[in-house]
């Protein structure tokens, strides 16, 4: 067995991974099919629990009066995306950031916490518009699959191969056989999720699956930075073997945040960012 010489630690807890993955990717897949509400309650379900784990860590306490208004922007955000109000979800997101600056006494908690209420909250957005959009649920399949893709090979690759370290100071078991695996992989996957649902230009869907990749892991290392900053190894104990929500989507939040950049920047729209890139 390739695994034989692994501590029984780290053999548990890849044993809970996998279980645990077995158990919510289908759950996550089939959210994500059926999109409209029960997608949106998945998103805000996540966001919440990803600015929660957030405060934990920076120091806003939970049941404080910048934390509860950060979780109100969510709601109020995730509402104005499902009824059409676009950009009014985003000003409210930033009205939340600011309102927990304002009410911390411009803390340093504070700024932390406005900047977690924004991260998470242009997550969610992000998340949205881009299953709401022109082939959402391709291109939402496609994101998943590039982010585990990249997530599931980079350890795997690292693990087996080793070598240079990535970013040491801040990710020291993170290698650069690890991160090309990972990319190499996601690029294959993505290609693949594209090609089953027959969509053209191929090419394009290998450049933004390599993209994607890299804003994944660009998430993953902004995770591991803030985690060295507050002295702490996991988010939360969430989900068994993976640690906390933080953990298991760092790289999906910057690389949702990353595909919408990428379409307004083509000139797509806040409501359908991806329609100016004629994927479909």
């Amino acid at each position: 067995m390739p695994d034989q010489h692994l501590p029984a630690k780290t053999k548990s807890n890849l044993q809970l991974r996998v279980l645990s993955a077995a158990v919510l990717g289908p759950l996550v897949l089939g959210l994500i099919y059926l999109g409209g509400w029960a997608y949106a309650v998945l998103v805000l379900a996540a966001a919440i629990l990803f600015l929660s784990e957030w405060f934990t860590i920076t120091g806003t306490k939970q049941t404080s009066v910048p934390a509860i208004a950060g979780q109100v922007a969510l709601v109020g955000a995730c509402g104005l995306k499902l009824f059409g109000f676009h950009v009014e979800g985003l000003l409210v997101v930033a009205a939340g950031a600011a309102a927990t600056l304002v009410l911390s006494g411009f803390s340093r908690e504070g700024r932390w916490g406005a900047e977690g209420i924004a991260y998470s909250g242009l997550a969610l957005t992000a998340l949205l518009s881009l299953r709401a959009g022109t082939g959402g649920l391709v291109f939402t399949f496609f994101l998943f699959f590039v982010v585990w893709a990249t997530d599931i090979f980079a350890y795997f690759t690292g693990r087996a191969i080793g070598g240079p370290k990535l970013w040491a100071r801040v990710s020291p078991k993170k290698t650069w056989s690890g991160a090309i695996g990972g990319l190499t992989i996601a690029i294959v996957f993505g290609v693949g999720v594209a090609a089953v649902s027959g969509a053209s230009q191929l090419l394009t869907w290998a450049v933004l699956a390599a993209i994607l990749s890299i804003a994944s892991q660009a998430g993953d290392l902004l995770e591991s930075a803030i985690k060295r900053r507050f002295d702490v190894k996991d988010s939360s104990q969430l989900i068994p073997g993976h640690g906390g929500i933080m953990d298991r989507i760092d790289g999906l939040v910057a690389a949702a945040i990353f595909a919408v950049l990428i379409g307004l920047f083509a000139g797509g729209t806040f409501a359908d960012p991806l329609n100016s890139l004629a994927l479909f």
